[in-house]
């Protein structure tokens, strides 16, 4: 079952185009990876999947209940931790959290129990008398995920849930939402490989307001796309390569090497042979093919890159 799907949003500011046709589904007991540079919409999307900005287009279902249409109802069946928790540091913990509680309108005699589930949870039994404010950050940071998980959420949404923490505090925020997940679907956006790789079943990777790429982490290891390069001076044979049988999707990347296609098949079919052959026949100069087994690290970094080169050939016909 999905609980979260997402069917073509888009978002602007003014003349910035935030999000373009933004679409993907979280399936239930997922933890997935919302992965992109500062500036990729990240934060835009949140809001709009959490209620508190309206898109300009497109749809959002959590749990099958509209977004717009049915907002409170779904505040209800989701916690959201935004980049800066919204903390009273005025405010001992268990004064905070009850405060929170009644905001819910969490009954009084549910709320003993639950306020203590999300206290143990975060490992905050020793800090409840404490002020906020005297708390470090990363204590602070499990305030705020005891606040988002109090009501027992069916999907936890967290905005770069370790930024600005030290090594050892990023360590123990993960730990703690990777034993979240165990009962509860998470989406969290971050701009750090190693958040996805460490924590994530999936990852949804943004690029300038788009959705460049959707997959599963193990599937990047197993994938088999295949790089092709031709020597200098031939022409773009994108359109060629995404005629072949077999073919889902042609990626036309810059690269130390020239211009690499990276090619992914819409099965596990060895493309290679296929490949070759139309090569052969059309008779490009060949300099590689290999199968192209990716990391998230090369994945993303192709991606970035392909993004600047088209956004590069979009200026030189523009100024053309």
């Amino acid at each position: 079952m999905c609980l979260i799907k997402v069917f073509g949003l888009s978002k602007a500011y003014g003349s910035v185009q935030a999000l373009q046709k933004v679409s993907f589904h979280v399936r239930e007991g997922e933890v997935v990876g919302l992965l992109g540079p500062n500036g990729a919409g990240k934060t835009t999307l949140m809001k709009i999947l959490t209620g508190f900005l309206q898109p300009d287009a497109g749809r959002v279902l959590i749990d099958d209940r509209d977004i717009l249409t049915d907002t409170l109802a779904v505040q209800q069946r989701i916690g959201y931790l935004p980049e800066n928790a919204p903390l009273y540091p005025e405010l001992s913990v268990q004064a905070y959290l009850r405060m929170v509680a009644d905001l819910r309108q969490v009954p009084k005699g549910d709320q003993p129990l639950l306020l203590s589930n999300a206290i143990r949870a975060t490992a905050l039994e020793h800090m409840l008398t404490r002020p906020i404010g005297q708390l470090s950050k990363g204590y602070r940071q499990r305030v705020g995920l005891a606040a988002t998980i109090l009501h027992q959420p069916r999907v936890l949404i967290l905005d770069e849930a370790t930024i600005g923490l030290d090594p050892t505090q990023i360590l123990e925020v993960r730990s703690l939402i990777t034993r979240l997940s165990e009962r509860t679907t998470v989406l969290i956006s971050t701009h750090i490989l190693s958040e996805v790789e460490a924590i994530c079943d999936r990852v949804v990777v943004l690029l300038n307001g788009q959705v460049r790429a959707d997959a599963r982490l193990d599937e990047l290891d197993s994938s088999s796309a295949v790089a092709l390069i031709l020597e200098d001076g031939e022409p773009d044979v994108t359109r060629e390569l995404e005629s072949l049988d077999g073919v889902r999707t042609v990626d036309r990347i810059r690269s130390d090497d020239g211009i690499v296609y990276r090619v992914t098949a819409s099965d596990r079919t060895d493309l290679r042979r296929v490949i070759y052959d139309r090569v052969r026949r059309r008779g490009w100069q060949l300099r590689e093919l290999r199968r192209d087994v990716r990391t998230l690290e090369a994945t993303f970094t192709d991606l970035v890159a392909s993004t600047s080169g088209d956004a590069a050939d979009a200026d030189a016909e523009e100024a053309a």
